[in-house]
This record gives C-alpha cells, sequence and structure tokens, in this order.
C-alpha cells in the first residue's frame, strides 16, 4: 500500500506515476513536510517496478512559489538568530541544508524518466526541482523565477548546479543575479522547456501523452539511455563510446529485444516487460 503524504499526492495509470505537489502551503509552497516526504516518496516511486515515468506537476493554480519561508522558521531561525550562533549551530545548518538536498538529488538520480508539467509560478526551489528532471513542458501562463536572491539566500538545492547544462552559462547567471521573472516564451527559446502548450489543461493532456509513450518502451532500455547520458555529461565522447559499448554488452540481451524483433516481423505492437 502506497504511503499517505501531506505534500504530495502520488496518482498511478499505466506505468506512469503523477507526483503532484500539494503545498499545505499556498501555491504549493515548499515546508518542512515536503522536505521530509519528497525524498522518500522519490525512493518508493524510483523501486516501484510497476512506474516506468514520473510525471510533476502542480496541484491548483501554480506549479511551486518554491521555499515555504514562514513554515521553515521552525527549523531555520534558531540556526540564523542568536548570541550562541557559532559552530554548532552552523553544523546544524549544514546538516539541514544537505537532508533537504536529497528532495531534488533524489529526483536527479531516480533511475525513470521524470517529466516536470509547469503552469502558473516556478520560484525559487521550484526552479531547483524543474533542473532535476529530465526534461520540462509548461503552459502559456507560466512564469519561472530563480527568486533567491531576492530573499538574500544563494540557491543551494542544485539550480546553479544543473541549469547551465540546460539553458547555458550566460542565462543561468542572469537569471540568479537579477531574480528576474521569465515568461513561457522566452522560458522555450533559452531551452528551459520543450514546448509550450495554450493551457494548463491542454499541458497536462500532452504531458501525459509523452509519458504514456515513453512508458511503452521497454523501461530497462529507457533507463538505460538515462544512464548513459548522465554519465556522460562532462566527459569526452570517447569515454561515452566506451561506457555504452561496456553497457548494451551486459545488457543487450533480453526478452524484451525479442519481443522488439517478434513484434516487428509479425506486424504488432510490442508489448515489453522489463525482461
Amino acid at each position: 500500500m502506497d504511503a499517505t503524504y501531506k505534500s504530495l499526492r502520488i496518482e498511478k495509470s499505466d506505468h506512469v506515476a503523477e507526483l503532484v505537489l500539494m503545498g499545505p502551503g499556498r501555491g504549493n509552497a515548499m515546508g518542512p513536510d515536503f522536505w521530509r516526504e519528497m525524498p522518500q516518496a522519490i525512493r518508493a516511486l524510483d523501486a516501484d517496478e510497476a512506474v516506468r515515468v514520473i510525471l510533476v506537476r502542480g496541484e491548483g493554480s501554480h506549479f511551486t512559489y518554491g521555499l515555504d519561508l514562514m513554515g521553515m522558521m521552525e527549523s531555520l531561525g534558531p540556526l540564523l538568530t542568536g548570541d550562541n550562533n557559532l559552530a554548532h549551530e552552523r553544523t546544524k545548518l549544514l546538516q539541514l541544508i544537505g537532508d533537504m538536498q536529497q528532495a531534488t538529488e533524489g529526483l536527479a538520480r531516480c533511475r525513470k524518466p521524470v517529466i516536470a508539467a509547469v503552469h502558473g509560478w516556478c520560484i525559487g526551489a521550484g526552479m531547483d526541482l524543474i533542473a532535476a528532471c529530465d526534461f520540462r513542458y509548461c503552459s502559456r501562463d507560466a512564469k519561472f523565477s530563480v527568486r533567491e536572491v531576492k530573499v538574500a539566500i544563494v540557491a543551494d538545492m542544485g539550480v546553479l548546479q544543473r541549469l547551465p547544462r540546460i539553458i547555458g552559462e550566460g542565462n543561468t547567471r542572469e537569471l540568479a543575479y537579477t531574480g528576474a521573472d521569465v515568461d513561457a516564451e522566452r522560458a522555450l527559446r533559452m531551452g528551459l522547456v520543450n514546448d509550450v502548450f495554450a493551457s494548463p489543461e491542454a499541458l497536462l493532456t500532452e504531458a501525459r501523452a509523452t509519458a504514456k509513450r515513453i512508458a511503452e518502451n521497454p523501461p530497462l532500455v529507457v533507463q538505460g539511455a538515462k544512464q548513459v547520458m548522465e554519465y556522460c555529461a562532462g566527459k569526452s565522447i570517447e569515454d561515452g563510446l566506451r561506457y555504452v559499448a561496456v553497457w548494451n554488452a551486459a545488457f543487450l540481451q533480453s526478452l524484451d529485444l525479442t519481443e522488439a524483433f517478434g513484434a516487428f516481423a509479425e506486424r504488432r505492437p510490442p508489448r515489453f516487460q522489463g525482461r
């Protein structure tokens, strides 16, 4: 039986799991429940063999307003103020940041493809979250902002490390230094999103269709493609070719490969089982 979360809801259908941000803060803001529950949810979905694709979306009018500053004050407040704010408190804050980073790190390390479907605002920690996904779609009303600079914080949940791979150094630096808002059309031009759809409803329809198309492919091959691409990031083409050659030497033989050939010969859709 799936766990019940306060900040998230998981809906599963046809090998696709929708991970829905629910708050409870306004605009699905990310408070203590989210930072505790997100790593648990991702580990469970990663281990679930019935799940082949994860779709991350927000409930209501927005994807997320980002970090719930007021909700986090119980955890952060004592570590940021007081007369005894010395090495002990610094160490505790370092540990808290590391624990929170597991929410975005979990997404980035997940073996399954992760798609973000963004409507409305995606602010601050929401950008960290979508940067950890494999790719992103959005609706025309979407707006994006690396907002941490506006509240005197250096973004520390992965956006500064991952966004340059997605939109380049110059665009990332502009967003991080200015905290400016980016609309859907500019997000598309800079490569932050793969496509823009007319409405949140159209966005969800198309994101689900893409997730379904991915889920219909042999899951271990899809996961292999993701792992190979992750390994190759920052390495030479030669290193990447050697890695994928070893990967296929180990994993090419499968029942799904036999099914692919059989389906082609019999002119029917393949039925992949991940075996």
